[in-house]
């Protein structure tokens, strides 16, 4: 087809890359997308043969902390999606045009490959005054979003303000900001919220995409599962913490100091789903909760008007039941005081009992050295 972009095999045997070259780019590729080796050969076959997608990369209400965070990615280097994997066509904060050009560029991708082309959107979508909040080229980001989203395969929405308005939308909401998914419908739509998402789960779910030509397995609300399915609570570098019942109760005590868990200070790591406490952030070797700062739940729709983010909320579900933070300290503590008083009972039962087999074979003895 005249109109059809390179495959990836093709634009780096044109960069001088080796085959060598090419399947290391495979394996990378399918570590970072969380894929087992099995599915090598078949990754393999789609960069070799299948065209690079189009992509157009459109920012409306938003601070650019989604591209920031992309542009950082490590595993694999954004550099190689941007210029060896994909084809992007139009990105405002990227590309080196501007102005007319600019704009004709996004236009002939969308006239030249209906159907084949992701668009990406960062930022929410005014919708008061007839979005006159947010213009580019003389146009609302409504009428772009509707007129781009026409011939998209597929749609990511980078962040929380595309995945759910964000701060932007937060009450009263005067601009009328609304999420990728209540203006546009009848299009596949992954969601890929945070503020700002992980830079390598970014990764992840173009390099999917990518691949295998199809978006990956998504939860209920639309996001990712190999990056949303478990709590951040879950896998936290201080939930042994928690589950002592150790917590800081006010910042730079000795329980900070020591690395106790921050959920009495507001952290909402047990009601946030993310990958923060597994892939964590700058090349995996931090987030904020390890740093010392709770999880502000920033990936979940509303938190800004979920109440201040350092008053921790009254009650979540745990241990089968629903918890405070101080019952869970006084079950931890009580269980413990059990725990050793059954021990120490053990211990004078077992005692008592060695004691009184001492004396009853010391008995025997005698009677036996007596006869």
């Amino acid at each position: 087809m005249p109109n059809q972009p390179r495959t990836v095999w093709q634009d780096m045997q044109i960069r001088g890359y080796s085959r060598r070259d090419f399947n290391k780019l495979c394996t990378l590729m399918a570590a970072a997308a969380g894929l087992e080796s099995t599915v090598l050969p078949q990754l393999a076959w789609a960069l070799e043969h299948k065209p690079r997608p189009p992509v157009l990369w459109f920012h409306f209400q938003e601070c650019t902390c989604c591209s920031e965070s992309f542009i950082r990615s490590s595993h694999p280097l954004v550099a190689d999606i941007l210029l060896d994997n994909i084809s992007l066509d139009y990105t405002q904060t990227l590309q080196a045009a501007a102005g007319d050009q600019a704009e004709a560029a996004a236009k002939m991708t969308m006239e030249k490959y209906p159907g084949q082309y992701l668009m990406l959107v960062e930022g929410s979508v005014p919708t008061g005054a007839d979005g006159v909040y947010c213009c580019i080229a003389g146009r609302s980001a409504m009428d772009i979003v509707k007129e781009a989203a026409a011939g998209a395969k597929a749609l990511v929405a980078w962040g929380s303000c595309a995945s759910n308005g964000c701060i932007q939308a937060a009450n009263p909401n005067p601009t009328g900001a609304t999420p990728l998914h209540k203006i546009v419908s009848g299009k596949p739509i992954i969601k890929v919220p945070g503020c700002p998402p992980i830079g390598d789960v970014m990764a992840a779910v173009v390099v999917h995409v990518l691949a295998f030509d199809r978006i990956p397995q998504l939860d209920a609300l639309g996001r990712p599962k190999a990056f949303y399915s478990k709590r951040v609570h879950d896998t936290c570098v201080r939930r042994a913490s928690y589950d002592a019942g150790l917590f800081v109760e006010s910042w730079d005590d000795e329980g900070a100091r020591r690395g106790y868990c921050l959920y009495k200070m507001g952290c909402r790591g047990p009601m946030t789903y993310n990958a923060c406490s597994v892939t964590r952030w700058n090349g995996g070797t931090s987030y904020p909760i390890q740093s010392g700062h709770g999880c502000i739940g920033c990936s979940e729709e509303k938190f800004w008007d979920n109440g201040p983010f350092y008053q921790h909320l009254p009650s979540f579900p745990g241990f089968g039941i629903e918890s405070t933070a101080d019952r869970i300290g006084m079950v931890a503590t009580a269980v413990t005081a059990a725990g050793v008083a059954a021990h120490a009972v053990a211990t004078n039962v077992r005692r008592g009992k060695g004691i009184k087999q001492d004396i009853a074979e010391g008995t025997e003895g005698s009677g036996k050295a007596g006869a």
